[in-house]
């Protein structure tokens, strides 16, 4: 089996690189060019373009091509997009013709929700124009904001075993800058118009710079999205190597320095200890943030307070391995892509939640720390140091983390290579109390349709002295609706990423996926199929199997936005000891099975969505049948509720068990700026109820005043409420460098 693996990773690498060679010279494609047009004065933001005397002195551009539902043709309303900018802000409006202005769909006002289900315009800026990151931005007819940071093209990572799947990297919509939109509809459609201060930015000064540039229309009666730049299948606007060129840029260093203090007051009401406690406390602390130039970033934070970060969605876990929670505190998400390195959700060699949370999720005091990140030249810099307090009773000491990233792009390429250096230090009496992780990785991008990346990784910890190593290869070919992909990962059994994240320990991991978009011209209401197999396998070090899973699936993709996947998995697992799900054991065994798998998406665009996924087979030595997904309600753009899911009921030989982990979040919108929302969670295996309601005015990049109430409770009728805490957080922006 080992060799017969190998063969196969060798031979797909092999095809892989052979088709890119064969085809490396069609690779390049004409890219659109746009010159900027330098304004003397402001433009007045607010939304009305057509009748503005400046912007109709800009020249538009208006040849959007659509990626669906009809592959390379025009787009179907007329669009006029123009740039201009100042010596301090740098401008985008759109005038979005519809010829159904009176059925524009707008389906959320809250700042950075999902713009892919409603009208809506987007684009994108690569102000380092290295191809690989930049800033999105984006809103709707109601002027909605919502910005992203781009890191490495917006690839994240789609990591899933069998109960828990997710995406982590590449796009970060948790990153908040100071700028403004403004929207007006009209019986024309509606138009938009954008003023992004360049110190909001992180770009390189100088006369006749260029960015890269994107831009996207969304029309929703169509189920239709269309770009500047055309894309092969299977892309979107976040391919900044395909972007346009945004030329004849002069730039010069607009300064940048932010105080955002915040004050807190917080009262507790804890049930679950005798006799109860409550407490009131009152806090400040304080976030600087200082462009030492505009391309590099230094961000310092005092007593650091994450009050008004959603609370985490809850799991059950249905297996052996580790579950994975993902980071949500604005302040360790800021940049983030630049500390990734290695296999994320999998083998995360820097996690940013062991930074601040223990190893049961409670909350460990932040002092403060710094953050120095952004670019000098070619290369991409980052480093970052936190200090975290003790805990009393727990045996937790006072540590430091720090992280140092460098990272440097090959210039007029989308190869890269780096290094990272991970440790954390105790700052208790302890003795060896340290943890180190090195690791240097890199990309090498064959044209833009291939690319082989890769990391190798070594730990220190105090008496572990073998086998702590972690290296990773990954051949990628994607072009033309096809997506080859062969890899291997190996982690030492004694690689102890104490600051990072591993899915499971000490494995060898042979991958492959073969998937392949094919678009229809003529099928009716059919668009598209997506067939696709795929395969990962892990093994110790014994040379036994302890993992196999082999999809077989293909995508049915309807017009109407509706898709439906049929797919089947052939599993394996190898049990060496007994382990208990929720008190039922799982013996000792080698067991084979195969699984059904349907997932049904109705259209995003309309008030009333749902996407459910269904699975029907073996498990371990008995059988299951697992049901999840989510129903999304909306009623115009104020009011939305979804309803997350996952009921698993499995009978094993053993004996049986039910699994019931339900979601249900509500958000009430008065303007975009101001917010309600809630998050109710049940779970029938720890039998927890939760409940976070929040209450949001902000200001301007995610500042403002917050009010949030959290309440646990579990099924002892005795006790009404457990935990009930109730938070109020006020933090504002002082920008001082204007």
């Amino acid at each position: 089996m080992k060799t017969t693996l190998g063969q196969l990773l060798f031979a797909t690498l092999c095809c892989c690189c052979i088709t890119v060679h064969a085809q490396l010279n069609n690779s390049s494609t004409a890219k659109p060019t746009y010159q900027a047009t330098m304004l003397e004065q402001d433009v007045q933001v607010d939304g009305h373009v057509i009748n503005d005397p400046i912007w109709q002195n800009v020249p538009a551009i208006t040849d959007l091509l659509q990626i669906r539902p009809n592959y390379g043709a025009p787009v179907s309303e007329k669009t006029e997009v123009r740039i201009a900018y100042t010596a301090t802000t740098f401008y985008v409006s759109v005038v979005c013709y519809d010829t159904d202005a009176a059925n524009i769909v707008v389906s959320d006002s809250r700042r950075d929700a999902d713009l892919n289900d409603e009208d809506s315009f987007l684009f994108i800026i690569d102000t380092y124009h290295d191809r690989q990151n930049g800033f999105l931005f984006g809103t709707n007819a109601q002027g909605m904001e919502y910005d992203a940071q781009i890191d490495n093209e917006g690839k994240g990572n789609n990591n899933a075993n069998r109960q828990q799947g997710g995406v982590i990297g590449g796009t970060n919509i948790n990153w908040d800058a100071t700028w403004k939109v403004k929207s007006q509809m009209g019986d024309y459609g509606w138009s938009a118009e954008f003023a992004i201060p360049f110190r909001s930015l992180r770009f390189a000064p100088g006369d006749g710079k260029t960015w890269g540039l994107n831009f996207q229309r969304n029309i929703s009666k169509n189920t239709e999205t269309a770009y500047w730049t055309s894309l092969p299948l299977g892309f979107d606007m976040k391919r900044l190597s395909l972007a346009g060129n945004l030329e004849g840029l002069n730039l010069k260093n607009p300064g940048n320095l932010k105080v955002i203090p915040y004050v807190l007051g917080r009262y507790v009401n804890d049930k679950s200890v005798e006799p109860n406690e409550t407490d009131t406390e009152f806090d400040a602390g304080m976030d600087v943030k200082f462009s030492v130039t505009p391309s590099l970033t230094l961000d310092l934070t005092y007593n650091t307070d994450f009050a008004q970060v959603e609370v985490d969605d809850q799991q059950v876990n249905l297996d052996r391995f580790n579950l994975f929670f993902p980071e949500k505190r604005a302040f360790f998400l800021e940049n983030a892509g630049q500390f990734s390195v290695g296999s994320p959700g999998e083998v995360d060699l820097f996690f940013s939640r062991r930074i601040g949370i223990s190893e049961d999720g409670s909350l460990v005091p932040i002092i403060g720390g710094a953050r120095l990140s952004g670019k000098v030249g070619q290369t991409n810099v980052g480093f970052l140091s936190m200090f975290t307090d003790d805990v009393s009773d727990t045996g937790i000491e006072k540590n430091n983390f720090t992280v140092t990233r460098v990272n440097h792009n090959v210039s007029g390429t989308r190869s890269s290579v780096g290094g990272i250096f991970i440790n954390r230090a105790g700052l208790g009496e302890l003795e060896d109390d340290y943890n180190r992780v090195f690791a240097v990785d890199g990309k090498w991008g064959l044209g833009n349709k291939a690319e082989i990346i890769g990391f190798v990784a070594k730990s220190v910890t105090p008496g572990i002295e073998a086998n702590d190593h972690a290296f990773k290869i990954l051949g990628n070919y994607d072009w033309d609706g096809w997506r080859l992909t062969a890899g291997y990962t190996e982690v030492g059994e004694g690689f102890n990423p104490e600051v990072g994240f591993l899915q499971r320990t000490a494995f060898r991991k042979p991958e492959f996926l073969v998937f392949k978009t094919h678009r229809f011209k003529n099928a009716g209401q059919l668009l598209e199929i997506r067939p696709h197999v795929s395969y990962r396998g892990y093994w110790n070090f014994d040379d036994q199997l302890v993992t196999s899973f082999l999809h077989v699936d293909n995508h049915w993709v309807f017009k109407s936005g509706l898709e439906i996947h049929t797919g089947i998995n052939f599993t394996a697992e190898q049990v060496f000891q007994d382990f208990t799900i929720s008190d039922v054991t799982v013996p000792v065994g080698y067991y084979n099975n195969e699984e059904l798998q349907l997932v049904i998406t109705t259209n995003p665009n309309n008030a009333l969505f749902f996407d459910t996924r269904t699975i029907i087979g073996g498990y371990f030595n008995g059988h299951q049948i697992t049901n999840s997904g989510t129903v999304k309600y909306r009623v115009g753009d104020r009011f939305n509720s979804s309803l997350a899911f996952s009921h698993s009921d499995i009978q094993l030989d053993t004996g049986n068990l039910t699994a019931l982990v339900g979601g249900l979040r509500l958000s009430y919108s008065f303007t975009p700026r101001i917010f309600v929302q809630s998050l109710i969670q049940r779970n029938n295996v720890s039998n927890i109820t939760s409940v976070n309601a929040r209450f949001g005015w902000l200001q301007n990049a995610n500042t403002g005043l917050f009010v949030v109430f959290n309440v646990v409770k579990d099924d002892d009728l005795i006790d009404a409420l457990d935990n009930q805490t109730l938070t109020i957080k006020y933090t504002h922006r002082f920008d001082l460098m204007r």
